[in-house]
């Protein structure tokens, strides 16, 4: 099976720079003006997975909660370190999880739209 999650936003460019240059995932395709949307899709060569992203002229109005998360699970302790270091270099805040396991177990930090965001070391492979 393979999953895509779709969300809308308001500034693709802004997400797209976010998962792409902060996270680590590779831009895996993209389309322009399908109808009045415009798309790309963000996730990693090679995996049955990914994110997908639109905006058109209908603006995006989120409603989520503290606990509406995606979470990312970097294999290699490499990986992990790097985005952490991406975190620091881009002056992303660090926000505190209201669920306690994210804070014990990686760090959560906001992307463009708002929409929490963690990385967890937990199945990290140790170099």
């Amino acid at each position: 099976m393979i999953f895509r999650a779709a969300r809308h936003t308001n500034d693709i460019q802004a997400i797209t720079k976010f998962y792409t240059n902060i996270i680590g995932l590779d831009k895996l395709g993209h389309f322009d003006k399908h109808g009045s949307y415009s798309g790309v899709f963000l996730g990693k060569k090679g995996e049955n997975w990914h994110l997908e992203f639109t905006q058109s002229d209908d603006k995006a109005q989120h409603s989520f909660d503290v606990d509406d998360i995606l979470v990312f699970y970097p294999k290699e302790q490499a990986e992990y370190d790097a985005v952490l270091k991406r975190i620091v270099e881009n002056e992303l805040e660090l926000i505190k999880p209201q669920n306690s396991y994210w804070e014990q177990n990686g760090v959560m930090i906001l992307d463009p739209d708002g929409f929490r965001v963690v990385i967890s070391w937990v199945y990290c492979k140790k170099d």
